[in-house]
């Protein structure tokens, strides 16, 4: 038995940020986007085409965290609430975003929904419109946002499922200019959750079929769109396999990749894109012969040779810069044994439907890190 579900309203294409005001329908509107020039030009599209926004916040910054959020969202209770807002930008963006719509005019609800549990009856949830400027997260269509306590090394999951946006307006001409770092990481990161949500105890055959399509264009698209950046055709396909892979992951969630990646964010400043995916190729080795659909899907995106599929995701990964060793992303040896112990504890480990000591064989017989 399975079941699969997604309310959330696609609108996909080049131009459709010219649509926006069409959704927000006269609605008191929030703009939350970052402050760059690139995005001071579409917010100004946006006010031509859809009137001017009550609040904008526009500082945003990667890895969102609770002092920022905190006073961000006291500047939000000292205007008119919006009616829905609208966040333009990549996940940081949308993540702050769905703080926004469910604190009610102030974080300490989030606060401690998140820490504790409670307080539930104190939040709110704003309509959101997620209008990704990268190809990546996915977030636009999850009912989940990343949030960092930076200052006590904590990291948590906001995760309420009246969060979902109620419109995702993907437009992949507002990809066009984002730099080559920025494409590559996020880009791997949609490769992470498409991989992720196979070997996942929550897959299904829809999520699947999503997570096959999403890793099998990321997989020949990127190393295209890395050497042509302004390429309209390859944004398009990378937008819509981020798209799938957030389809396939909102309803498995992450798994182990994932586990892994918060503390290395954390503790070493590595960008959660290159974080979550440098050890793909270990997690493919290890479920090597689990059966089941976790196998059969990896079958589908690797031609019917998952081993050769190891290979082929360490060979993207290093010819896109990434190394595929956790000491080339500041871990030590005697950490990283630490961190696999924590990751297979933590919650997404626990959706990993292999089993540690396979992990740590793969990364072993890959030369990705010593023997634990």
């Amino acid at each position: 038995m399975w079941q699969y579900s997604n309310p959330v309203n696609v609108q996909f294409g080049a131009g459709k940020f010219d649509t926006l005001g069409s959704f927000i329908a006269g609605r008191r509107y929030g703009l939350v986007t970052y402050p760059d020039s690139i995005f001071n030009d579409f917010s100004a599209r946006l006010t031509a085409n859809a009137g001017t926004p009550v609040i904008t916040i526009n500082d945003v910054q990667a890895n969102p965290d609770y002092r920022l959020l905190a006073e961000q969202t006291v500047r939000v209770a000292q205007d008119q609430p919006p009616e829905v807002w609208v966040a333009l930008g990549g996940g940081s963006v949308i993540d702050s975003v769905k703080v926004f719509a469910a604190a009610n005019g102030d974080f300490s609800n989030v606060r401690t929904f998140l820490e504790d549990g409670n307080g539930e009856d104190r939040l709110s949830a704003t309509p959101i419109i997620a209008v990704p400027t990268t190809a990546g997260t996915g977030s636009e269509v999850t009912c989940w946002a990343t949030v960092w306590d930076e200052s006590n090394g904590k990291k948590y999951s906001l995760a309420r499922p009246n969060l979902y946006p109620e419109i995702a307006l993907v437009d992949p001409e507002l990809m066009t200019a984002m730099p080559l770092g920025l494409t590559v990481s996020t880009g791997l990161d949609a490769l992470s959750h498409a991989l992720e949500s196979l070997w996942n105890v929550n897959a299904n055959p829809v999520s699947a079929n999503h997570a096959v399509f999403a890793a099998r264009e990321v997989i020949e698209v990127l190393p295209l769109l890395a050497e042509d950046l302004g390429n309209l055709e390859l944004r398009s396909r990378m937008a819509r396999a981020s798209l799938f892979a957030g389809l396939a992951f909102s309803n498995t969630k992450s798994a182990i990749a994932h586990s892994l990646s918060y503390p290395i964010t954390l503790r070493h400043n590595v960008q959660h894109g290159i974080a979550c995916s440098f050890s793909l190729p270990i997690v493919i080795e290890s479920v090597i012969g689990i059966g089941g659909l976790c196998e059969t899907s990896l079958e589908r995106v690797f031609d019917g040779d998952v081993r050769a599929g190891v290979r082929q995701v360490s060979d993207l990964l290093t010819g896109l810069g990434v190394s595929t060793k956790p000491a080339d992303h500041g871990v030590a040896d005697d950490e990283w044994s630490a961190l696999v112990d924590g990751a297979f504890a933590g919650e997404r480990g626990r959706n990993f439907i292999g089993q540690k000591e396979s992990f740590l064989m793969a990364a072993e017989a890959l030369g990705a890190a010593a023997a634990h």
